[in-house]
């Protein structure tokens, strides 16, 4: 009787090395359409303002005002939100959120008084917005990634950016040609339309479909929903505003927020038509600006992964402040390469403040930083509203918004200083709070 030799030992077929797409980068892509679909309302607020002015003849100050109410409900209605995402799912909040932003953004067709424009885009569409803010695509990240979350951040916050570039150059072409209320009406239908998308395609959690976080290499139960969303975001609030890291974050993100959605997107267009240049030429410059975030975000999350989070900010910051400082001196009536050049710069910086922000937030804060960065965006948005308000009031009083440049160009330097100041290795963690 023969010995069978080790080699001549039965051959196991070779396992099946296809893999399938994890199913984390199909909500990570529902995200990202739902995100660009609720951009609309983002690129409007600097077309309304000159018409606005007159048809009612409302100060660039009070339109500002509203903005400004618009740009700071949008940030502290944020880390309210993500309470009420582990409470009641993301489906529902997003769904309400996108349902309220229509709601303000079609009345206020048939305003007539300035206090109207403060409760429909400045009330609602702030509330719903917050509600579909950066938090929403934080929650999405920590749920469903345990790995290549920077990357993913730097996605769903690019999403942003190409909302405006779809959205910006329609909405300032029917601002034009067929007056604002068109556009409030686009915004409205586009906010609308994402519903159907979001409640039949988005999962709440990995647990759902039985499968765990991308990365992860053991199954990660749904957690319970946490009740008391209220109690439990200010409570994060309460034990993260005794760490230092939070308010350099917060100080940061708000100069982010000022030199970014308080000054470029609402004060770009009417500061370039102050110069000769049409509303559409002048808009479509930041639908530019749209294409490079979403390339520069997107690279800021890879660059995330692999560098130290605080230095990739002061670097951001220190190249804004510079560009801004040159930005009154290439203003005019036509598009020339120093303008295209800034156009360029600025789209790449734009939101990569984002993916190491977060980051840091979900080093230090571990299982709140979901809430802690809706906290330090609520920074983020007030520092836009207060420059929103007060660029349009120094273009009221000075007859021009160089004054405005020149303080947003200083505060970007204080900001990449404050960046450097965080410390490298996490604090003490703050404790989960339930």
């Amino acid at each position: 009787m023969t010995q069978t030799s080790p080699a001549a030992a039965p051959v196991q077929a070779p396992p099946d090395r296809r893999r399938r797409v994890h199913r984390a980068w199909f909500v990570a892509a529902v995200t990202f359409v739902t995100i660009i679909g609720a951009a609309a309302f983002r690129s409007l607020p600097g077309l309304l303002i000159d018409p606005l002015h007159q048809e009612f003849g409302w100060s660039r100050g009070t339109i500002g005002a509203a903005v400004s109410l618009n740009l700071a409900l949008y940030g502290l209605t944020a880390p309210f939100a993500a309470a009420l995402m582990d409470r009641f799912g993301i489906r529902r909040v997003v769904a309400v959120a996108l349902t309220v932003i229509a709601v303000g953004s079609g009345l206020t067709v048939w305003m007539t008084a300035a206090w109207q424009l403060w409760l429909c885009w400045g009330l609602l569409v702030g509330l719903g917005s917050g509600s579909m803010a950066l938090a929403f695509a934080a929650t999405v990240t920590n749920r469903w990634f345990t790995e290549r979350r920077g990357l993913v951040s730097g996605i769903l916050t690019a999403a942003s950016a190409s909302g405006q570039l779809i959205f910006l150059p329609v909405l300032s072409w029917l601002t034009e040609h067929h007056g604002w209320r068109p556009a409030a009406v686009t915004v409205a239908l586009a906010a609308l339309a994402v519903v159907p998308f979001v409640w039949i395609l988005l999962r709440d959690h990995p647990a759902d479909i039985g499968q765990k976080p991308y990365g992860a290499r053991e199954f990660v139960p749904k957690p319970a929903p946490v009740t008391g969303a209220a109690r439990r975001t200010l409570k994060v609030l309460s034990a993260s505003v005794r760490t230092g890291t939070f308010w350099l974050l917060a100080g940061t993100f708000a100069i982010c927020g000022a030199s970014t959605n308080g000054l470029i997107q609402t004060h770009f267009v009417p500061a370039e038509h102050d110069h000769g240049m049409p509303v559409t030429t002048a808009a479509s410059l930041l639908a530019v600006v749209g294409v490079f975030d979403v390339v520069g975000t997107i690279a800021s999350g890879w660059f995330t992964d692999r560098f130290e989070p605080r230095r990739l900010l002061a670097v951001y910051y220190a190249l804004r402040g510079i560009s801004l400082v040159f930005l009154p001196m290439l203003l005019g009536p036509a598009v020339h390469p120093p303008m295209l050049f800034f156009i360029v710069f600025y789209g790449l910086d734009w939101v990569a403040t984002v993916p190491p922000t977060l980051a840091l937030c979900r080093e230090q804060y571990g299982e709140d930083s979901a809430i802690v960065f809706g906290w330090v965006l609520a920074s983020h948005q007030v520092g836009a509203a207060l420059v929103a308000y007060l660029g349009g009031l120094a273009r009221d009083v000075f007859g021009s918004y160089d004054v405005v440049w020149y303080a947003s160009g200083t505060l970007c330097a204080a900001a990449a200083l404050m960046s450097l100041v965080i410390r490298r290795r996490p604090a003490a963690l703050v404790p989960a709070v339930s």
